[in-house]
């Protein structure tokens, strides 16, 4: 029974990193159904941003919680900006043109990012300066470390505060209102571009912090290691039902229990052939996910 709740912890947390990424892709694609392959790569970003951050400031900052806070504050507005860069630049010219057009964009864009990184940083790997410690905490019998669970409350609380901001405030009802019908939203007075770039930097800073998350607790980055997740990502949000925010992080604690379970069972090897096999045969039996619903095209 330890070793089942054990288990179940540690799929809950990597879900919380696949969920802070997935929700970037649900809500750029419930807007205007773009599926934007370079969100993976403002993980990546966001990590090296803080390793920026502590290469430059590591005596100033010093370590705790209050230091990977500001870390991923600075790391989040980052990120955000390239996000809002990379929609006006890449995509907002293409915003009428065919889905393929726009995909490779997205393709394009996922290159230019990982190697513009890799010229900047190199290709190697980087260590993050700032290590994780203290002790762990008995949970139900399950062994958690007290870095897990701040940055797995840390997660949560970024879901709860974009979820709140989509359903309560001004600028989430001019969300949810484009989701549904742009041209309607135009002819009412709204801001429709100023809004699709609210909902790019708020994904990417996600995503940036979770870049963040990662290079603390695994002490390594490196310049590919968006690709991996971004898919992973992708297939959360997809599962979940994508465009829908609740859906992805449904989908991304389904994602990350899998694989804590296929990693113990079958061995870690499988792991990424056990997640995307899954995929596959959950969208043949639940094409729009869990929570997702099925749609018709507006011509």
């Amino acid at each position: 029974m330890d070793h089942f709740i054990q288990l179940v912890f540690s799929g809950l947390f990597v879900g919380s990193f696949y969920a802070l990424v997935a929700l970037g892709y649900s809500m750029v694609y419930g807007i205007i159904k773009l599926l934007n392959f370079a969100h993976g790569d403002l993980y990546m970003v966001g990590a090296f941003a803080g390793f920026t951050v502590l290469s430059v400031g590591a005596g100033a900052l010093g370590g705790g919680l209050l230091a990977l806070i500001a870390i991923m504050l600075v790391a989040m507005a980052a990120t955000g900006g390239l996000g809002v860069l990379l929609e006006r630049v890449a995509y907002r010219p293409l915003r009428g043109a065919p889905r393929l057009s726009v995909l490779i964009t997205a393709v394009g864009a996922s290159f230019a990012l990982e190697y513009g990184i890799a010229v900047a940083f190199g290709p190697n790997p980087e260590v993050y300066q700032m290590g994780v410690s203290g002790g762990t905490l008995n949970v139900l019998g399950a062994r958690l470390t007290y870095a897990q669970l701040a940055m797995t409350a840390i997660a949560v609380v970024l879901m709860i505060a974009l979820d709140t901001l989509v359903r309560r405030t001004r600028t989430g009802r001019a969300m949810r209102a484009i989701s549904q019908d742009p041209k309607a939203c135009l002819l009412m007075g709204v801001n429709v571009d100023r809004v699709i770039s609210r909902t790019f930097f708020l994904g990417s800073a996600l995503a940036g912090a979770a870049g963040v998350m990662a290079g603390v607790y695994y002490g390594k980055i490196d310049f590919l290691m968006g690709f991996v997740i971004g898919l992973k990502a992708f297939t959360a949000a997809v599962i979940g039902g994508i465009g829908n925010l609740r859906g992805a992080v449904l989908g991304a604690v389904v994602l990350g229990l899998l694989e804590s379970f296929s990693v113990a069972y079958i061995g870690s090897e499988w792991r990424d052939v056990f997640a995307f096999g899954f995929l596959i045969l959950f969208l043949t039996v639940r094409p729009t996910g869990l929570l997702g619903e099925r749609v018709t095209e507006r011509v």
